[in-house]
């Protein structure tokens, strides 16, 4: 039986998250206080008493998701993973788990990372939408289909569960894709309330922007492999690490895939560490024989 410790990404923030961690862990407490000088704001104020409409920001989710999620962590007592994984912005987290990061320099990464996203979602219209009910390589091809015939950006963005893809781009793209899915017989096409093309080449001058800080960074030898989304397979090399998570920002995430990876290589048992159970729920439905739980 292998141990898997996976962290999610941004969408698991919630008003209060961490606040209890904060009020019952000293070594929480001084990890709140450093992230706090770190950026530069409380953060930790917006996570205990902010709105919803505060953690909604992109620069504030990001910092937030991956606090929760490494402090989190870091609570467990003696944690042993045999490997890792992060949904997007969780791989950050989880390279902190596998040590190939350091807490300091992650939290550095997320924020340039963040603020990055949001100045490139500024530059263009653009918006997400989730496809239930309609088989992966049926929306691949759609999205295809309409940048080969109208020039406008839609791509898989991410494969999170057999029958639940999510797709990025423009959003005029996304709006056309919606009413072909549905047509194609998908049982919805629900667009996002993000603020942005995630994980599509909208996302190019981030990748930029990224790829210079982590290029500047250091990256330990890692003490376990990670299964990177972009690549959906185990990555020790530092090398491989810091590519796939720079190519990530205009790449898919390949969550289904990585973690049918994880299987094929012994992964029985994960945990989902830090806000929310949505990844809990991708794994039940990608492998109904897993055994999960969660660290909040």
């Amino acid at each position: 039986m292998k141990h898997t410790y996976i962290f999610p990404g941004q969408g698991s923030q919630y008003t209060g998250m961490g606040k209890s961690l904060y009020e019952n862990s000293p070594t929480a407490k001084e990890l709140f206080e450093q992230a706090n000088q770190i950026l530069g704001f409380r953060i930790s104020d917006l996570m205990f008493n902010g709105s919803e409409e505060d953690l909604k920001q992109t620069n504030v989710t990001q910092p937030a998701v991956f606090l929760h999620s490494v402090i989190s962590y870091s609570t467990i007592a003696n944690p042993k993973p045999d490997m890792v994984a992060g949904h997007s912005l969780g791989e950050f987290s989880a390279l902190v788990a596998n040590k190939t990061l350091s807490f300091e320099d992650a939290l550095k990464l997320v924020s340039i990372r963040a603020k990055a996203m949001q100045r490139a979602c500024e530059l263009s219209p653009s918006t997400m939408a989730a496809i239930l009910g309609l088989d992966d390589a049926k929306v691949v091809t759609i999205c295809t289909e309409i940048q080969e015939d109208t020039g406008e950006v839609v791509v898989p963005a991410n494969f999170n569960c057999p029958g639940q893809l999510v797709i990025s781009g423009s959003k005029k793209g996304i709006e056309i894709a919606c009413e072909k899915m549905k047509a194609a017989g998908a049982k919805r096409a629900l667009v996002l309330p993000v603020g942005g093309a995630f994980h599509s080449p909208l996302m190019k001058p981030a990748k930029e922007e990224l790829a210079s800080a982590i290029e500047a960074t250091r990256f330990d030898e890692a003490i376990c492999p990670i299964y990177q989304n972009v690549v959906a397979k185990a990555v020790t090399s530092s090398m491989e690490i810091k590519s796939n998570l720079i190519n990530q920002l205009t790449g898919p995430v390949r969550w289904t895939q990585s973690v049918q990876a994880m299987v094929s290589d012994g992964a029985t048992h994960f945990t989902e560490v830090g806000p929310g159970k949505v990844l809990q729920g991708l794994i039940s439905k990608i492998f109904k024989d897993a055994i999960v739980n969660g660290v909040s």
